[in-house]
């Protein structure tokens, strides 16, 4: 695992806060609920069950859920079947790991939750 420099760490984080917030103008510019938003903002993180497992499996089932690649899923089902449903599953599901990923929790290597790909959680410089 390499070293994240500081100023990568900052661009990934700003990043990952663009994410959010393109997510969130999305949202509400097609008008959607926010209670269902509110509502449904904080499903991913059910992934953190998978820790009881061990930490490999934890990293996986974490990895899984929150990577862009599910909403990008969700995004393009929209684009072939346009049901408002999958343009809300996938803006939420954005914003979830925009918002994560704004606060330093990135994807999980398999030595334990605190070793992600955007540094060490614990880490004094993050």
């Amino acid at each position: 695992m390499s070293e994240l420099t500081p100023p990568m760490r900052v661009t990934l984080r700003f990043e990952s806060l663009l994410v959010l917030l393109l997510a969130v103008a999305l949202y509400h510019y097609r008008d959607y609920s926010w209670w269902l938003f509110a509502g449904c903002f904080l499903i991913p993180d059910i992934s953190f069950l998978g820790y009881a497992f061990g930490k490999k499996t934890g990293a996986i089932g974490y990895n899984l859920v929150h990577s862009y690649i599910g909403p990008a899923l969700c995004a393009l089902a929209f684009v072939f079947s346009p049901q408002p449903y999958w343009l809300m599953t996938a803006l939420i599901w954005c914003a979830h790991i925009g918002f994560d990923r704004t606060l330093g929790y990135g994807l999980k290597y398999a030595q334990g939750f605190a070793y992600t790909h955007l540094g060490r959680l614990d880490d004094k410089h993050h």
